[in-house]
């Protein structure tokens, strides 16, 4: 299983808009990827380790696919409207990161 993250980094000043992304994006990022998707989370930052301090990525979501070509198949087709729609809920350039998940309960 491979795990797509996609994570949004806090910056001062950056705007990003979770009710746009939980209500709007991501409904259609996972219409579009299709039926490959095996799950999907999507985090919205509430804290750094200590307590009172900002979190590192204020927003974050997650993809299972089987493989990264299985994620290829389904993304790049949809790629330019997917990322077309991110000045929709964000000026924050996303930190994008590839893991194969190892255990999961």
């Amino acid at each position: 299983m491979i795990k797509i993250t996609i994570q949004y980094p806090n910056k001062d000043g950056a705007r990003f808009d979770i009710d746009y992304y939980v209500s709007t994006h991501m409904p259609m990022a996972i219409e579009k990827l299709g039926p490959g998707v095996r799950g999907v989370t999507v985090e919205h930052g509430i804290s750094g380790a200590l307590p009172g301090s900002a979190p590192a990525f204020v927003a974050s979501c997650s993809f299972l696919f089987d493989t990264a070509d299985a994620f290829y198949e389904a993304f790049l087709p949809n790629a330019a409207q997917l990322q077309g729609d991110i000045p929709n809920y964000t000026d924050i350039e996303p930190v994008i990161h590839f893991s194969e998940v190892k255990l999961s309960q």
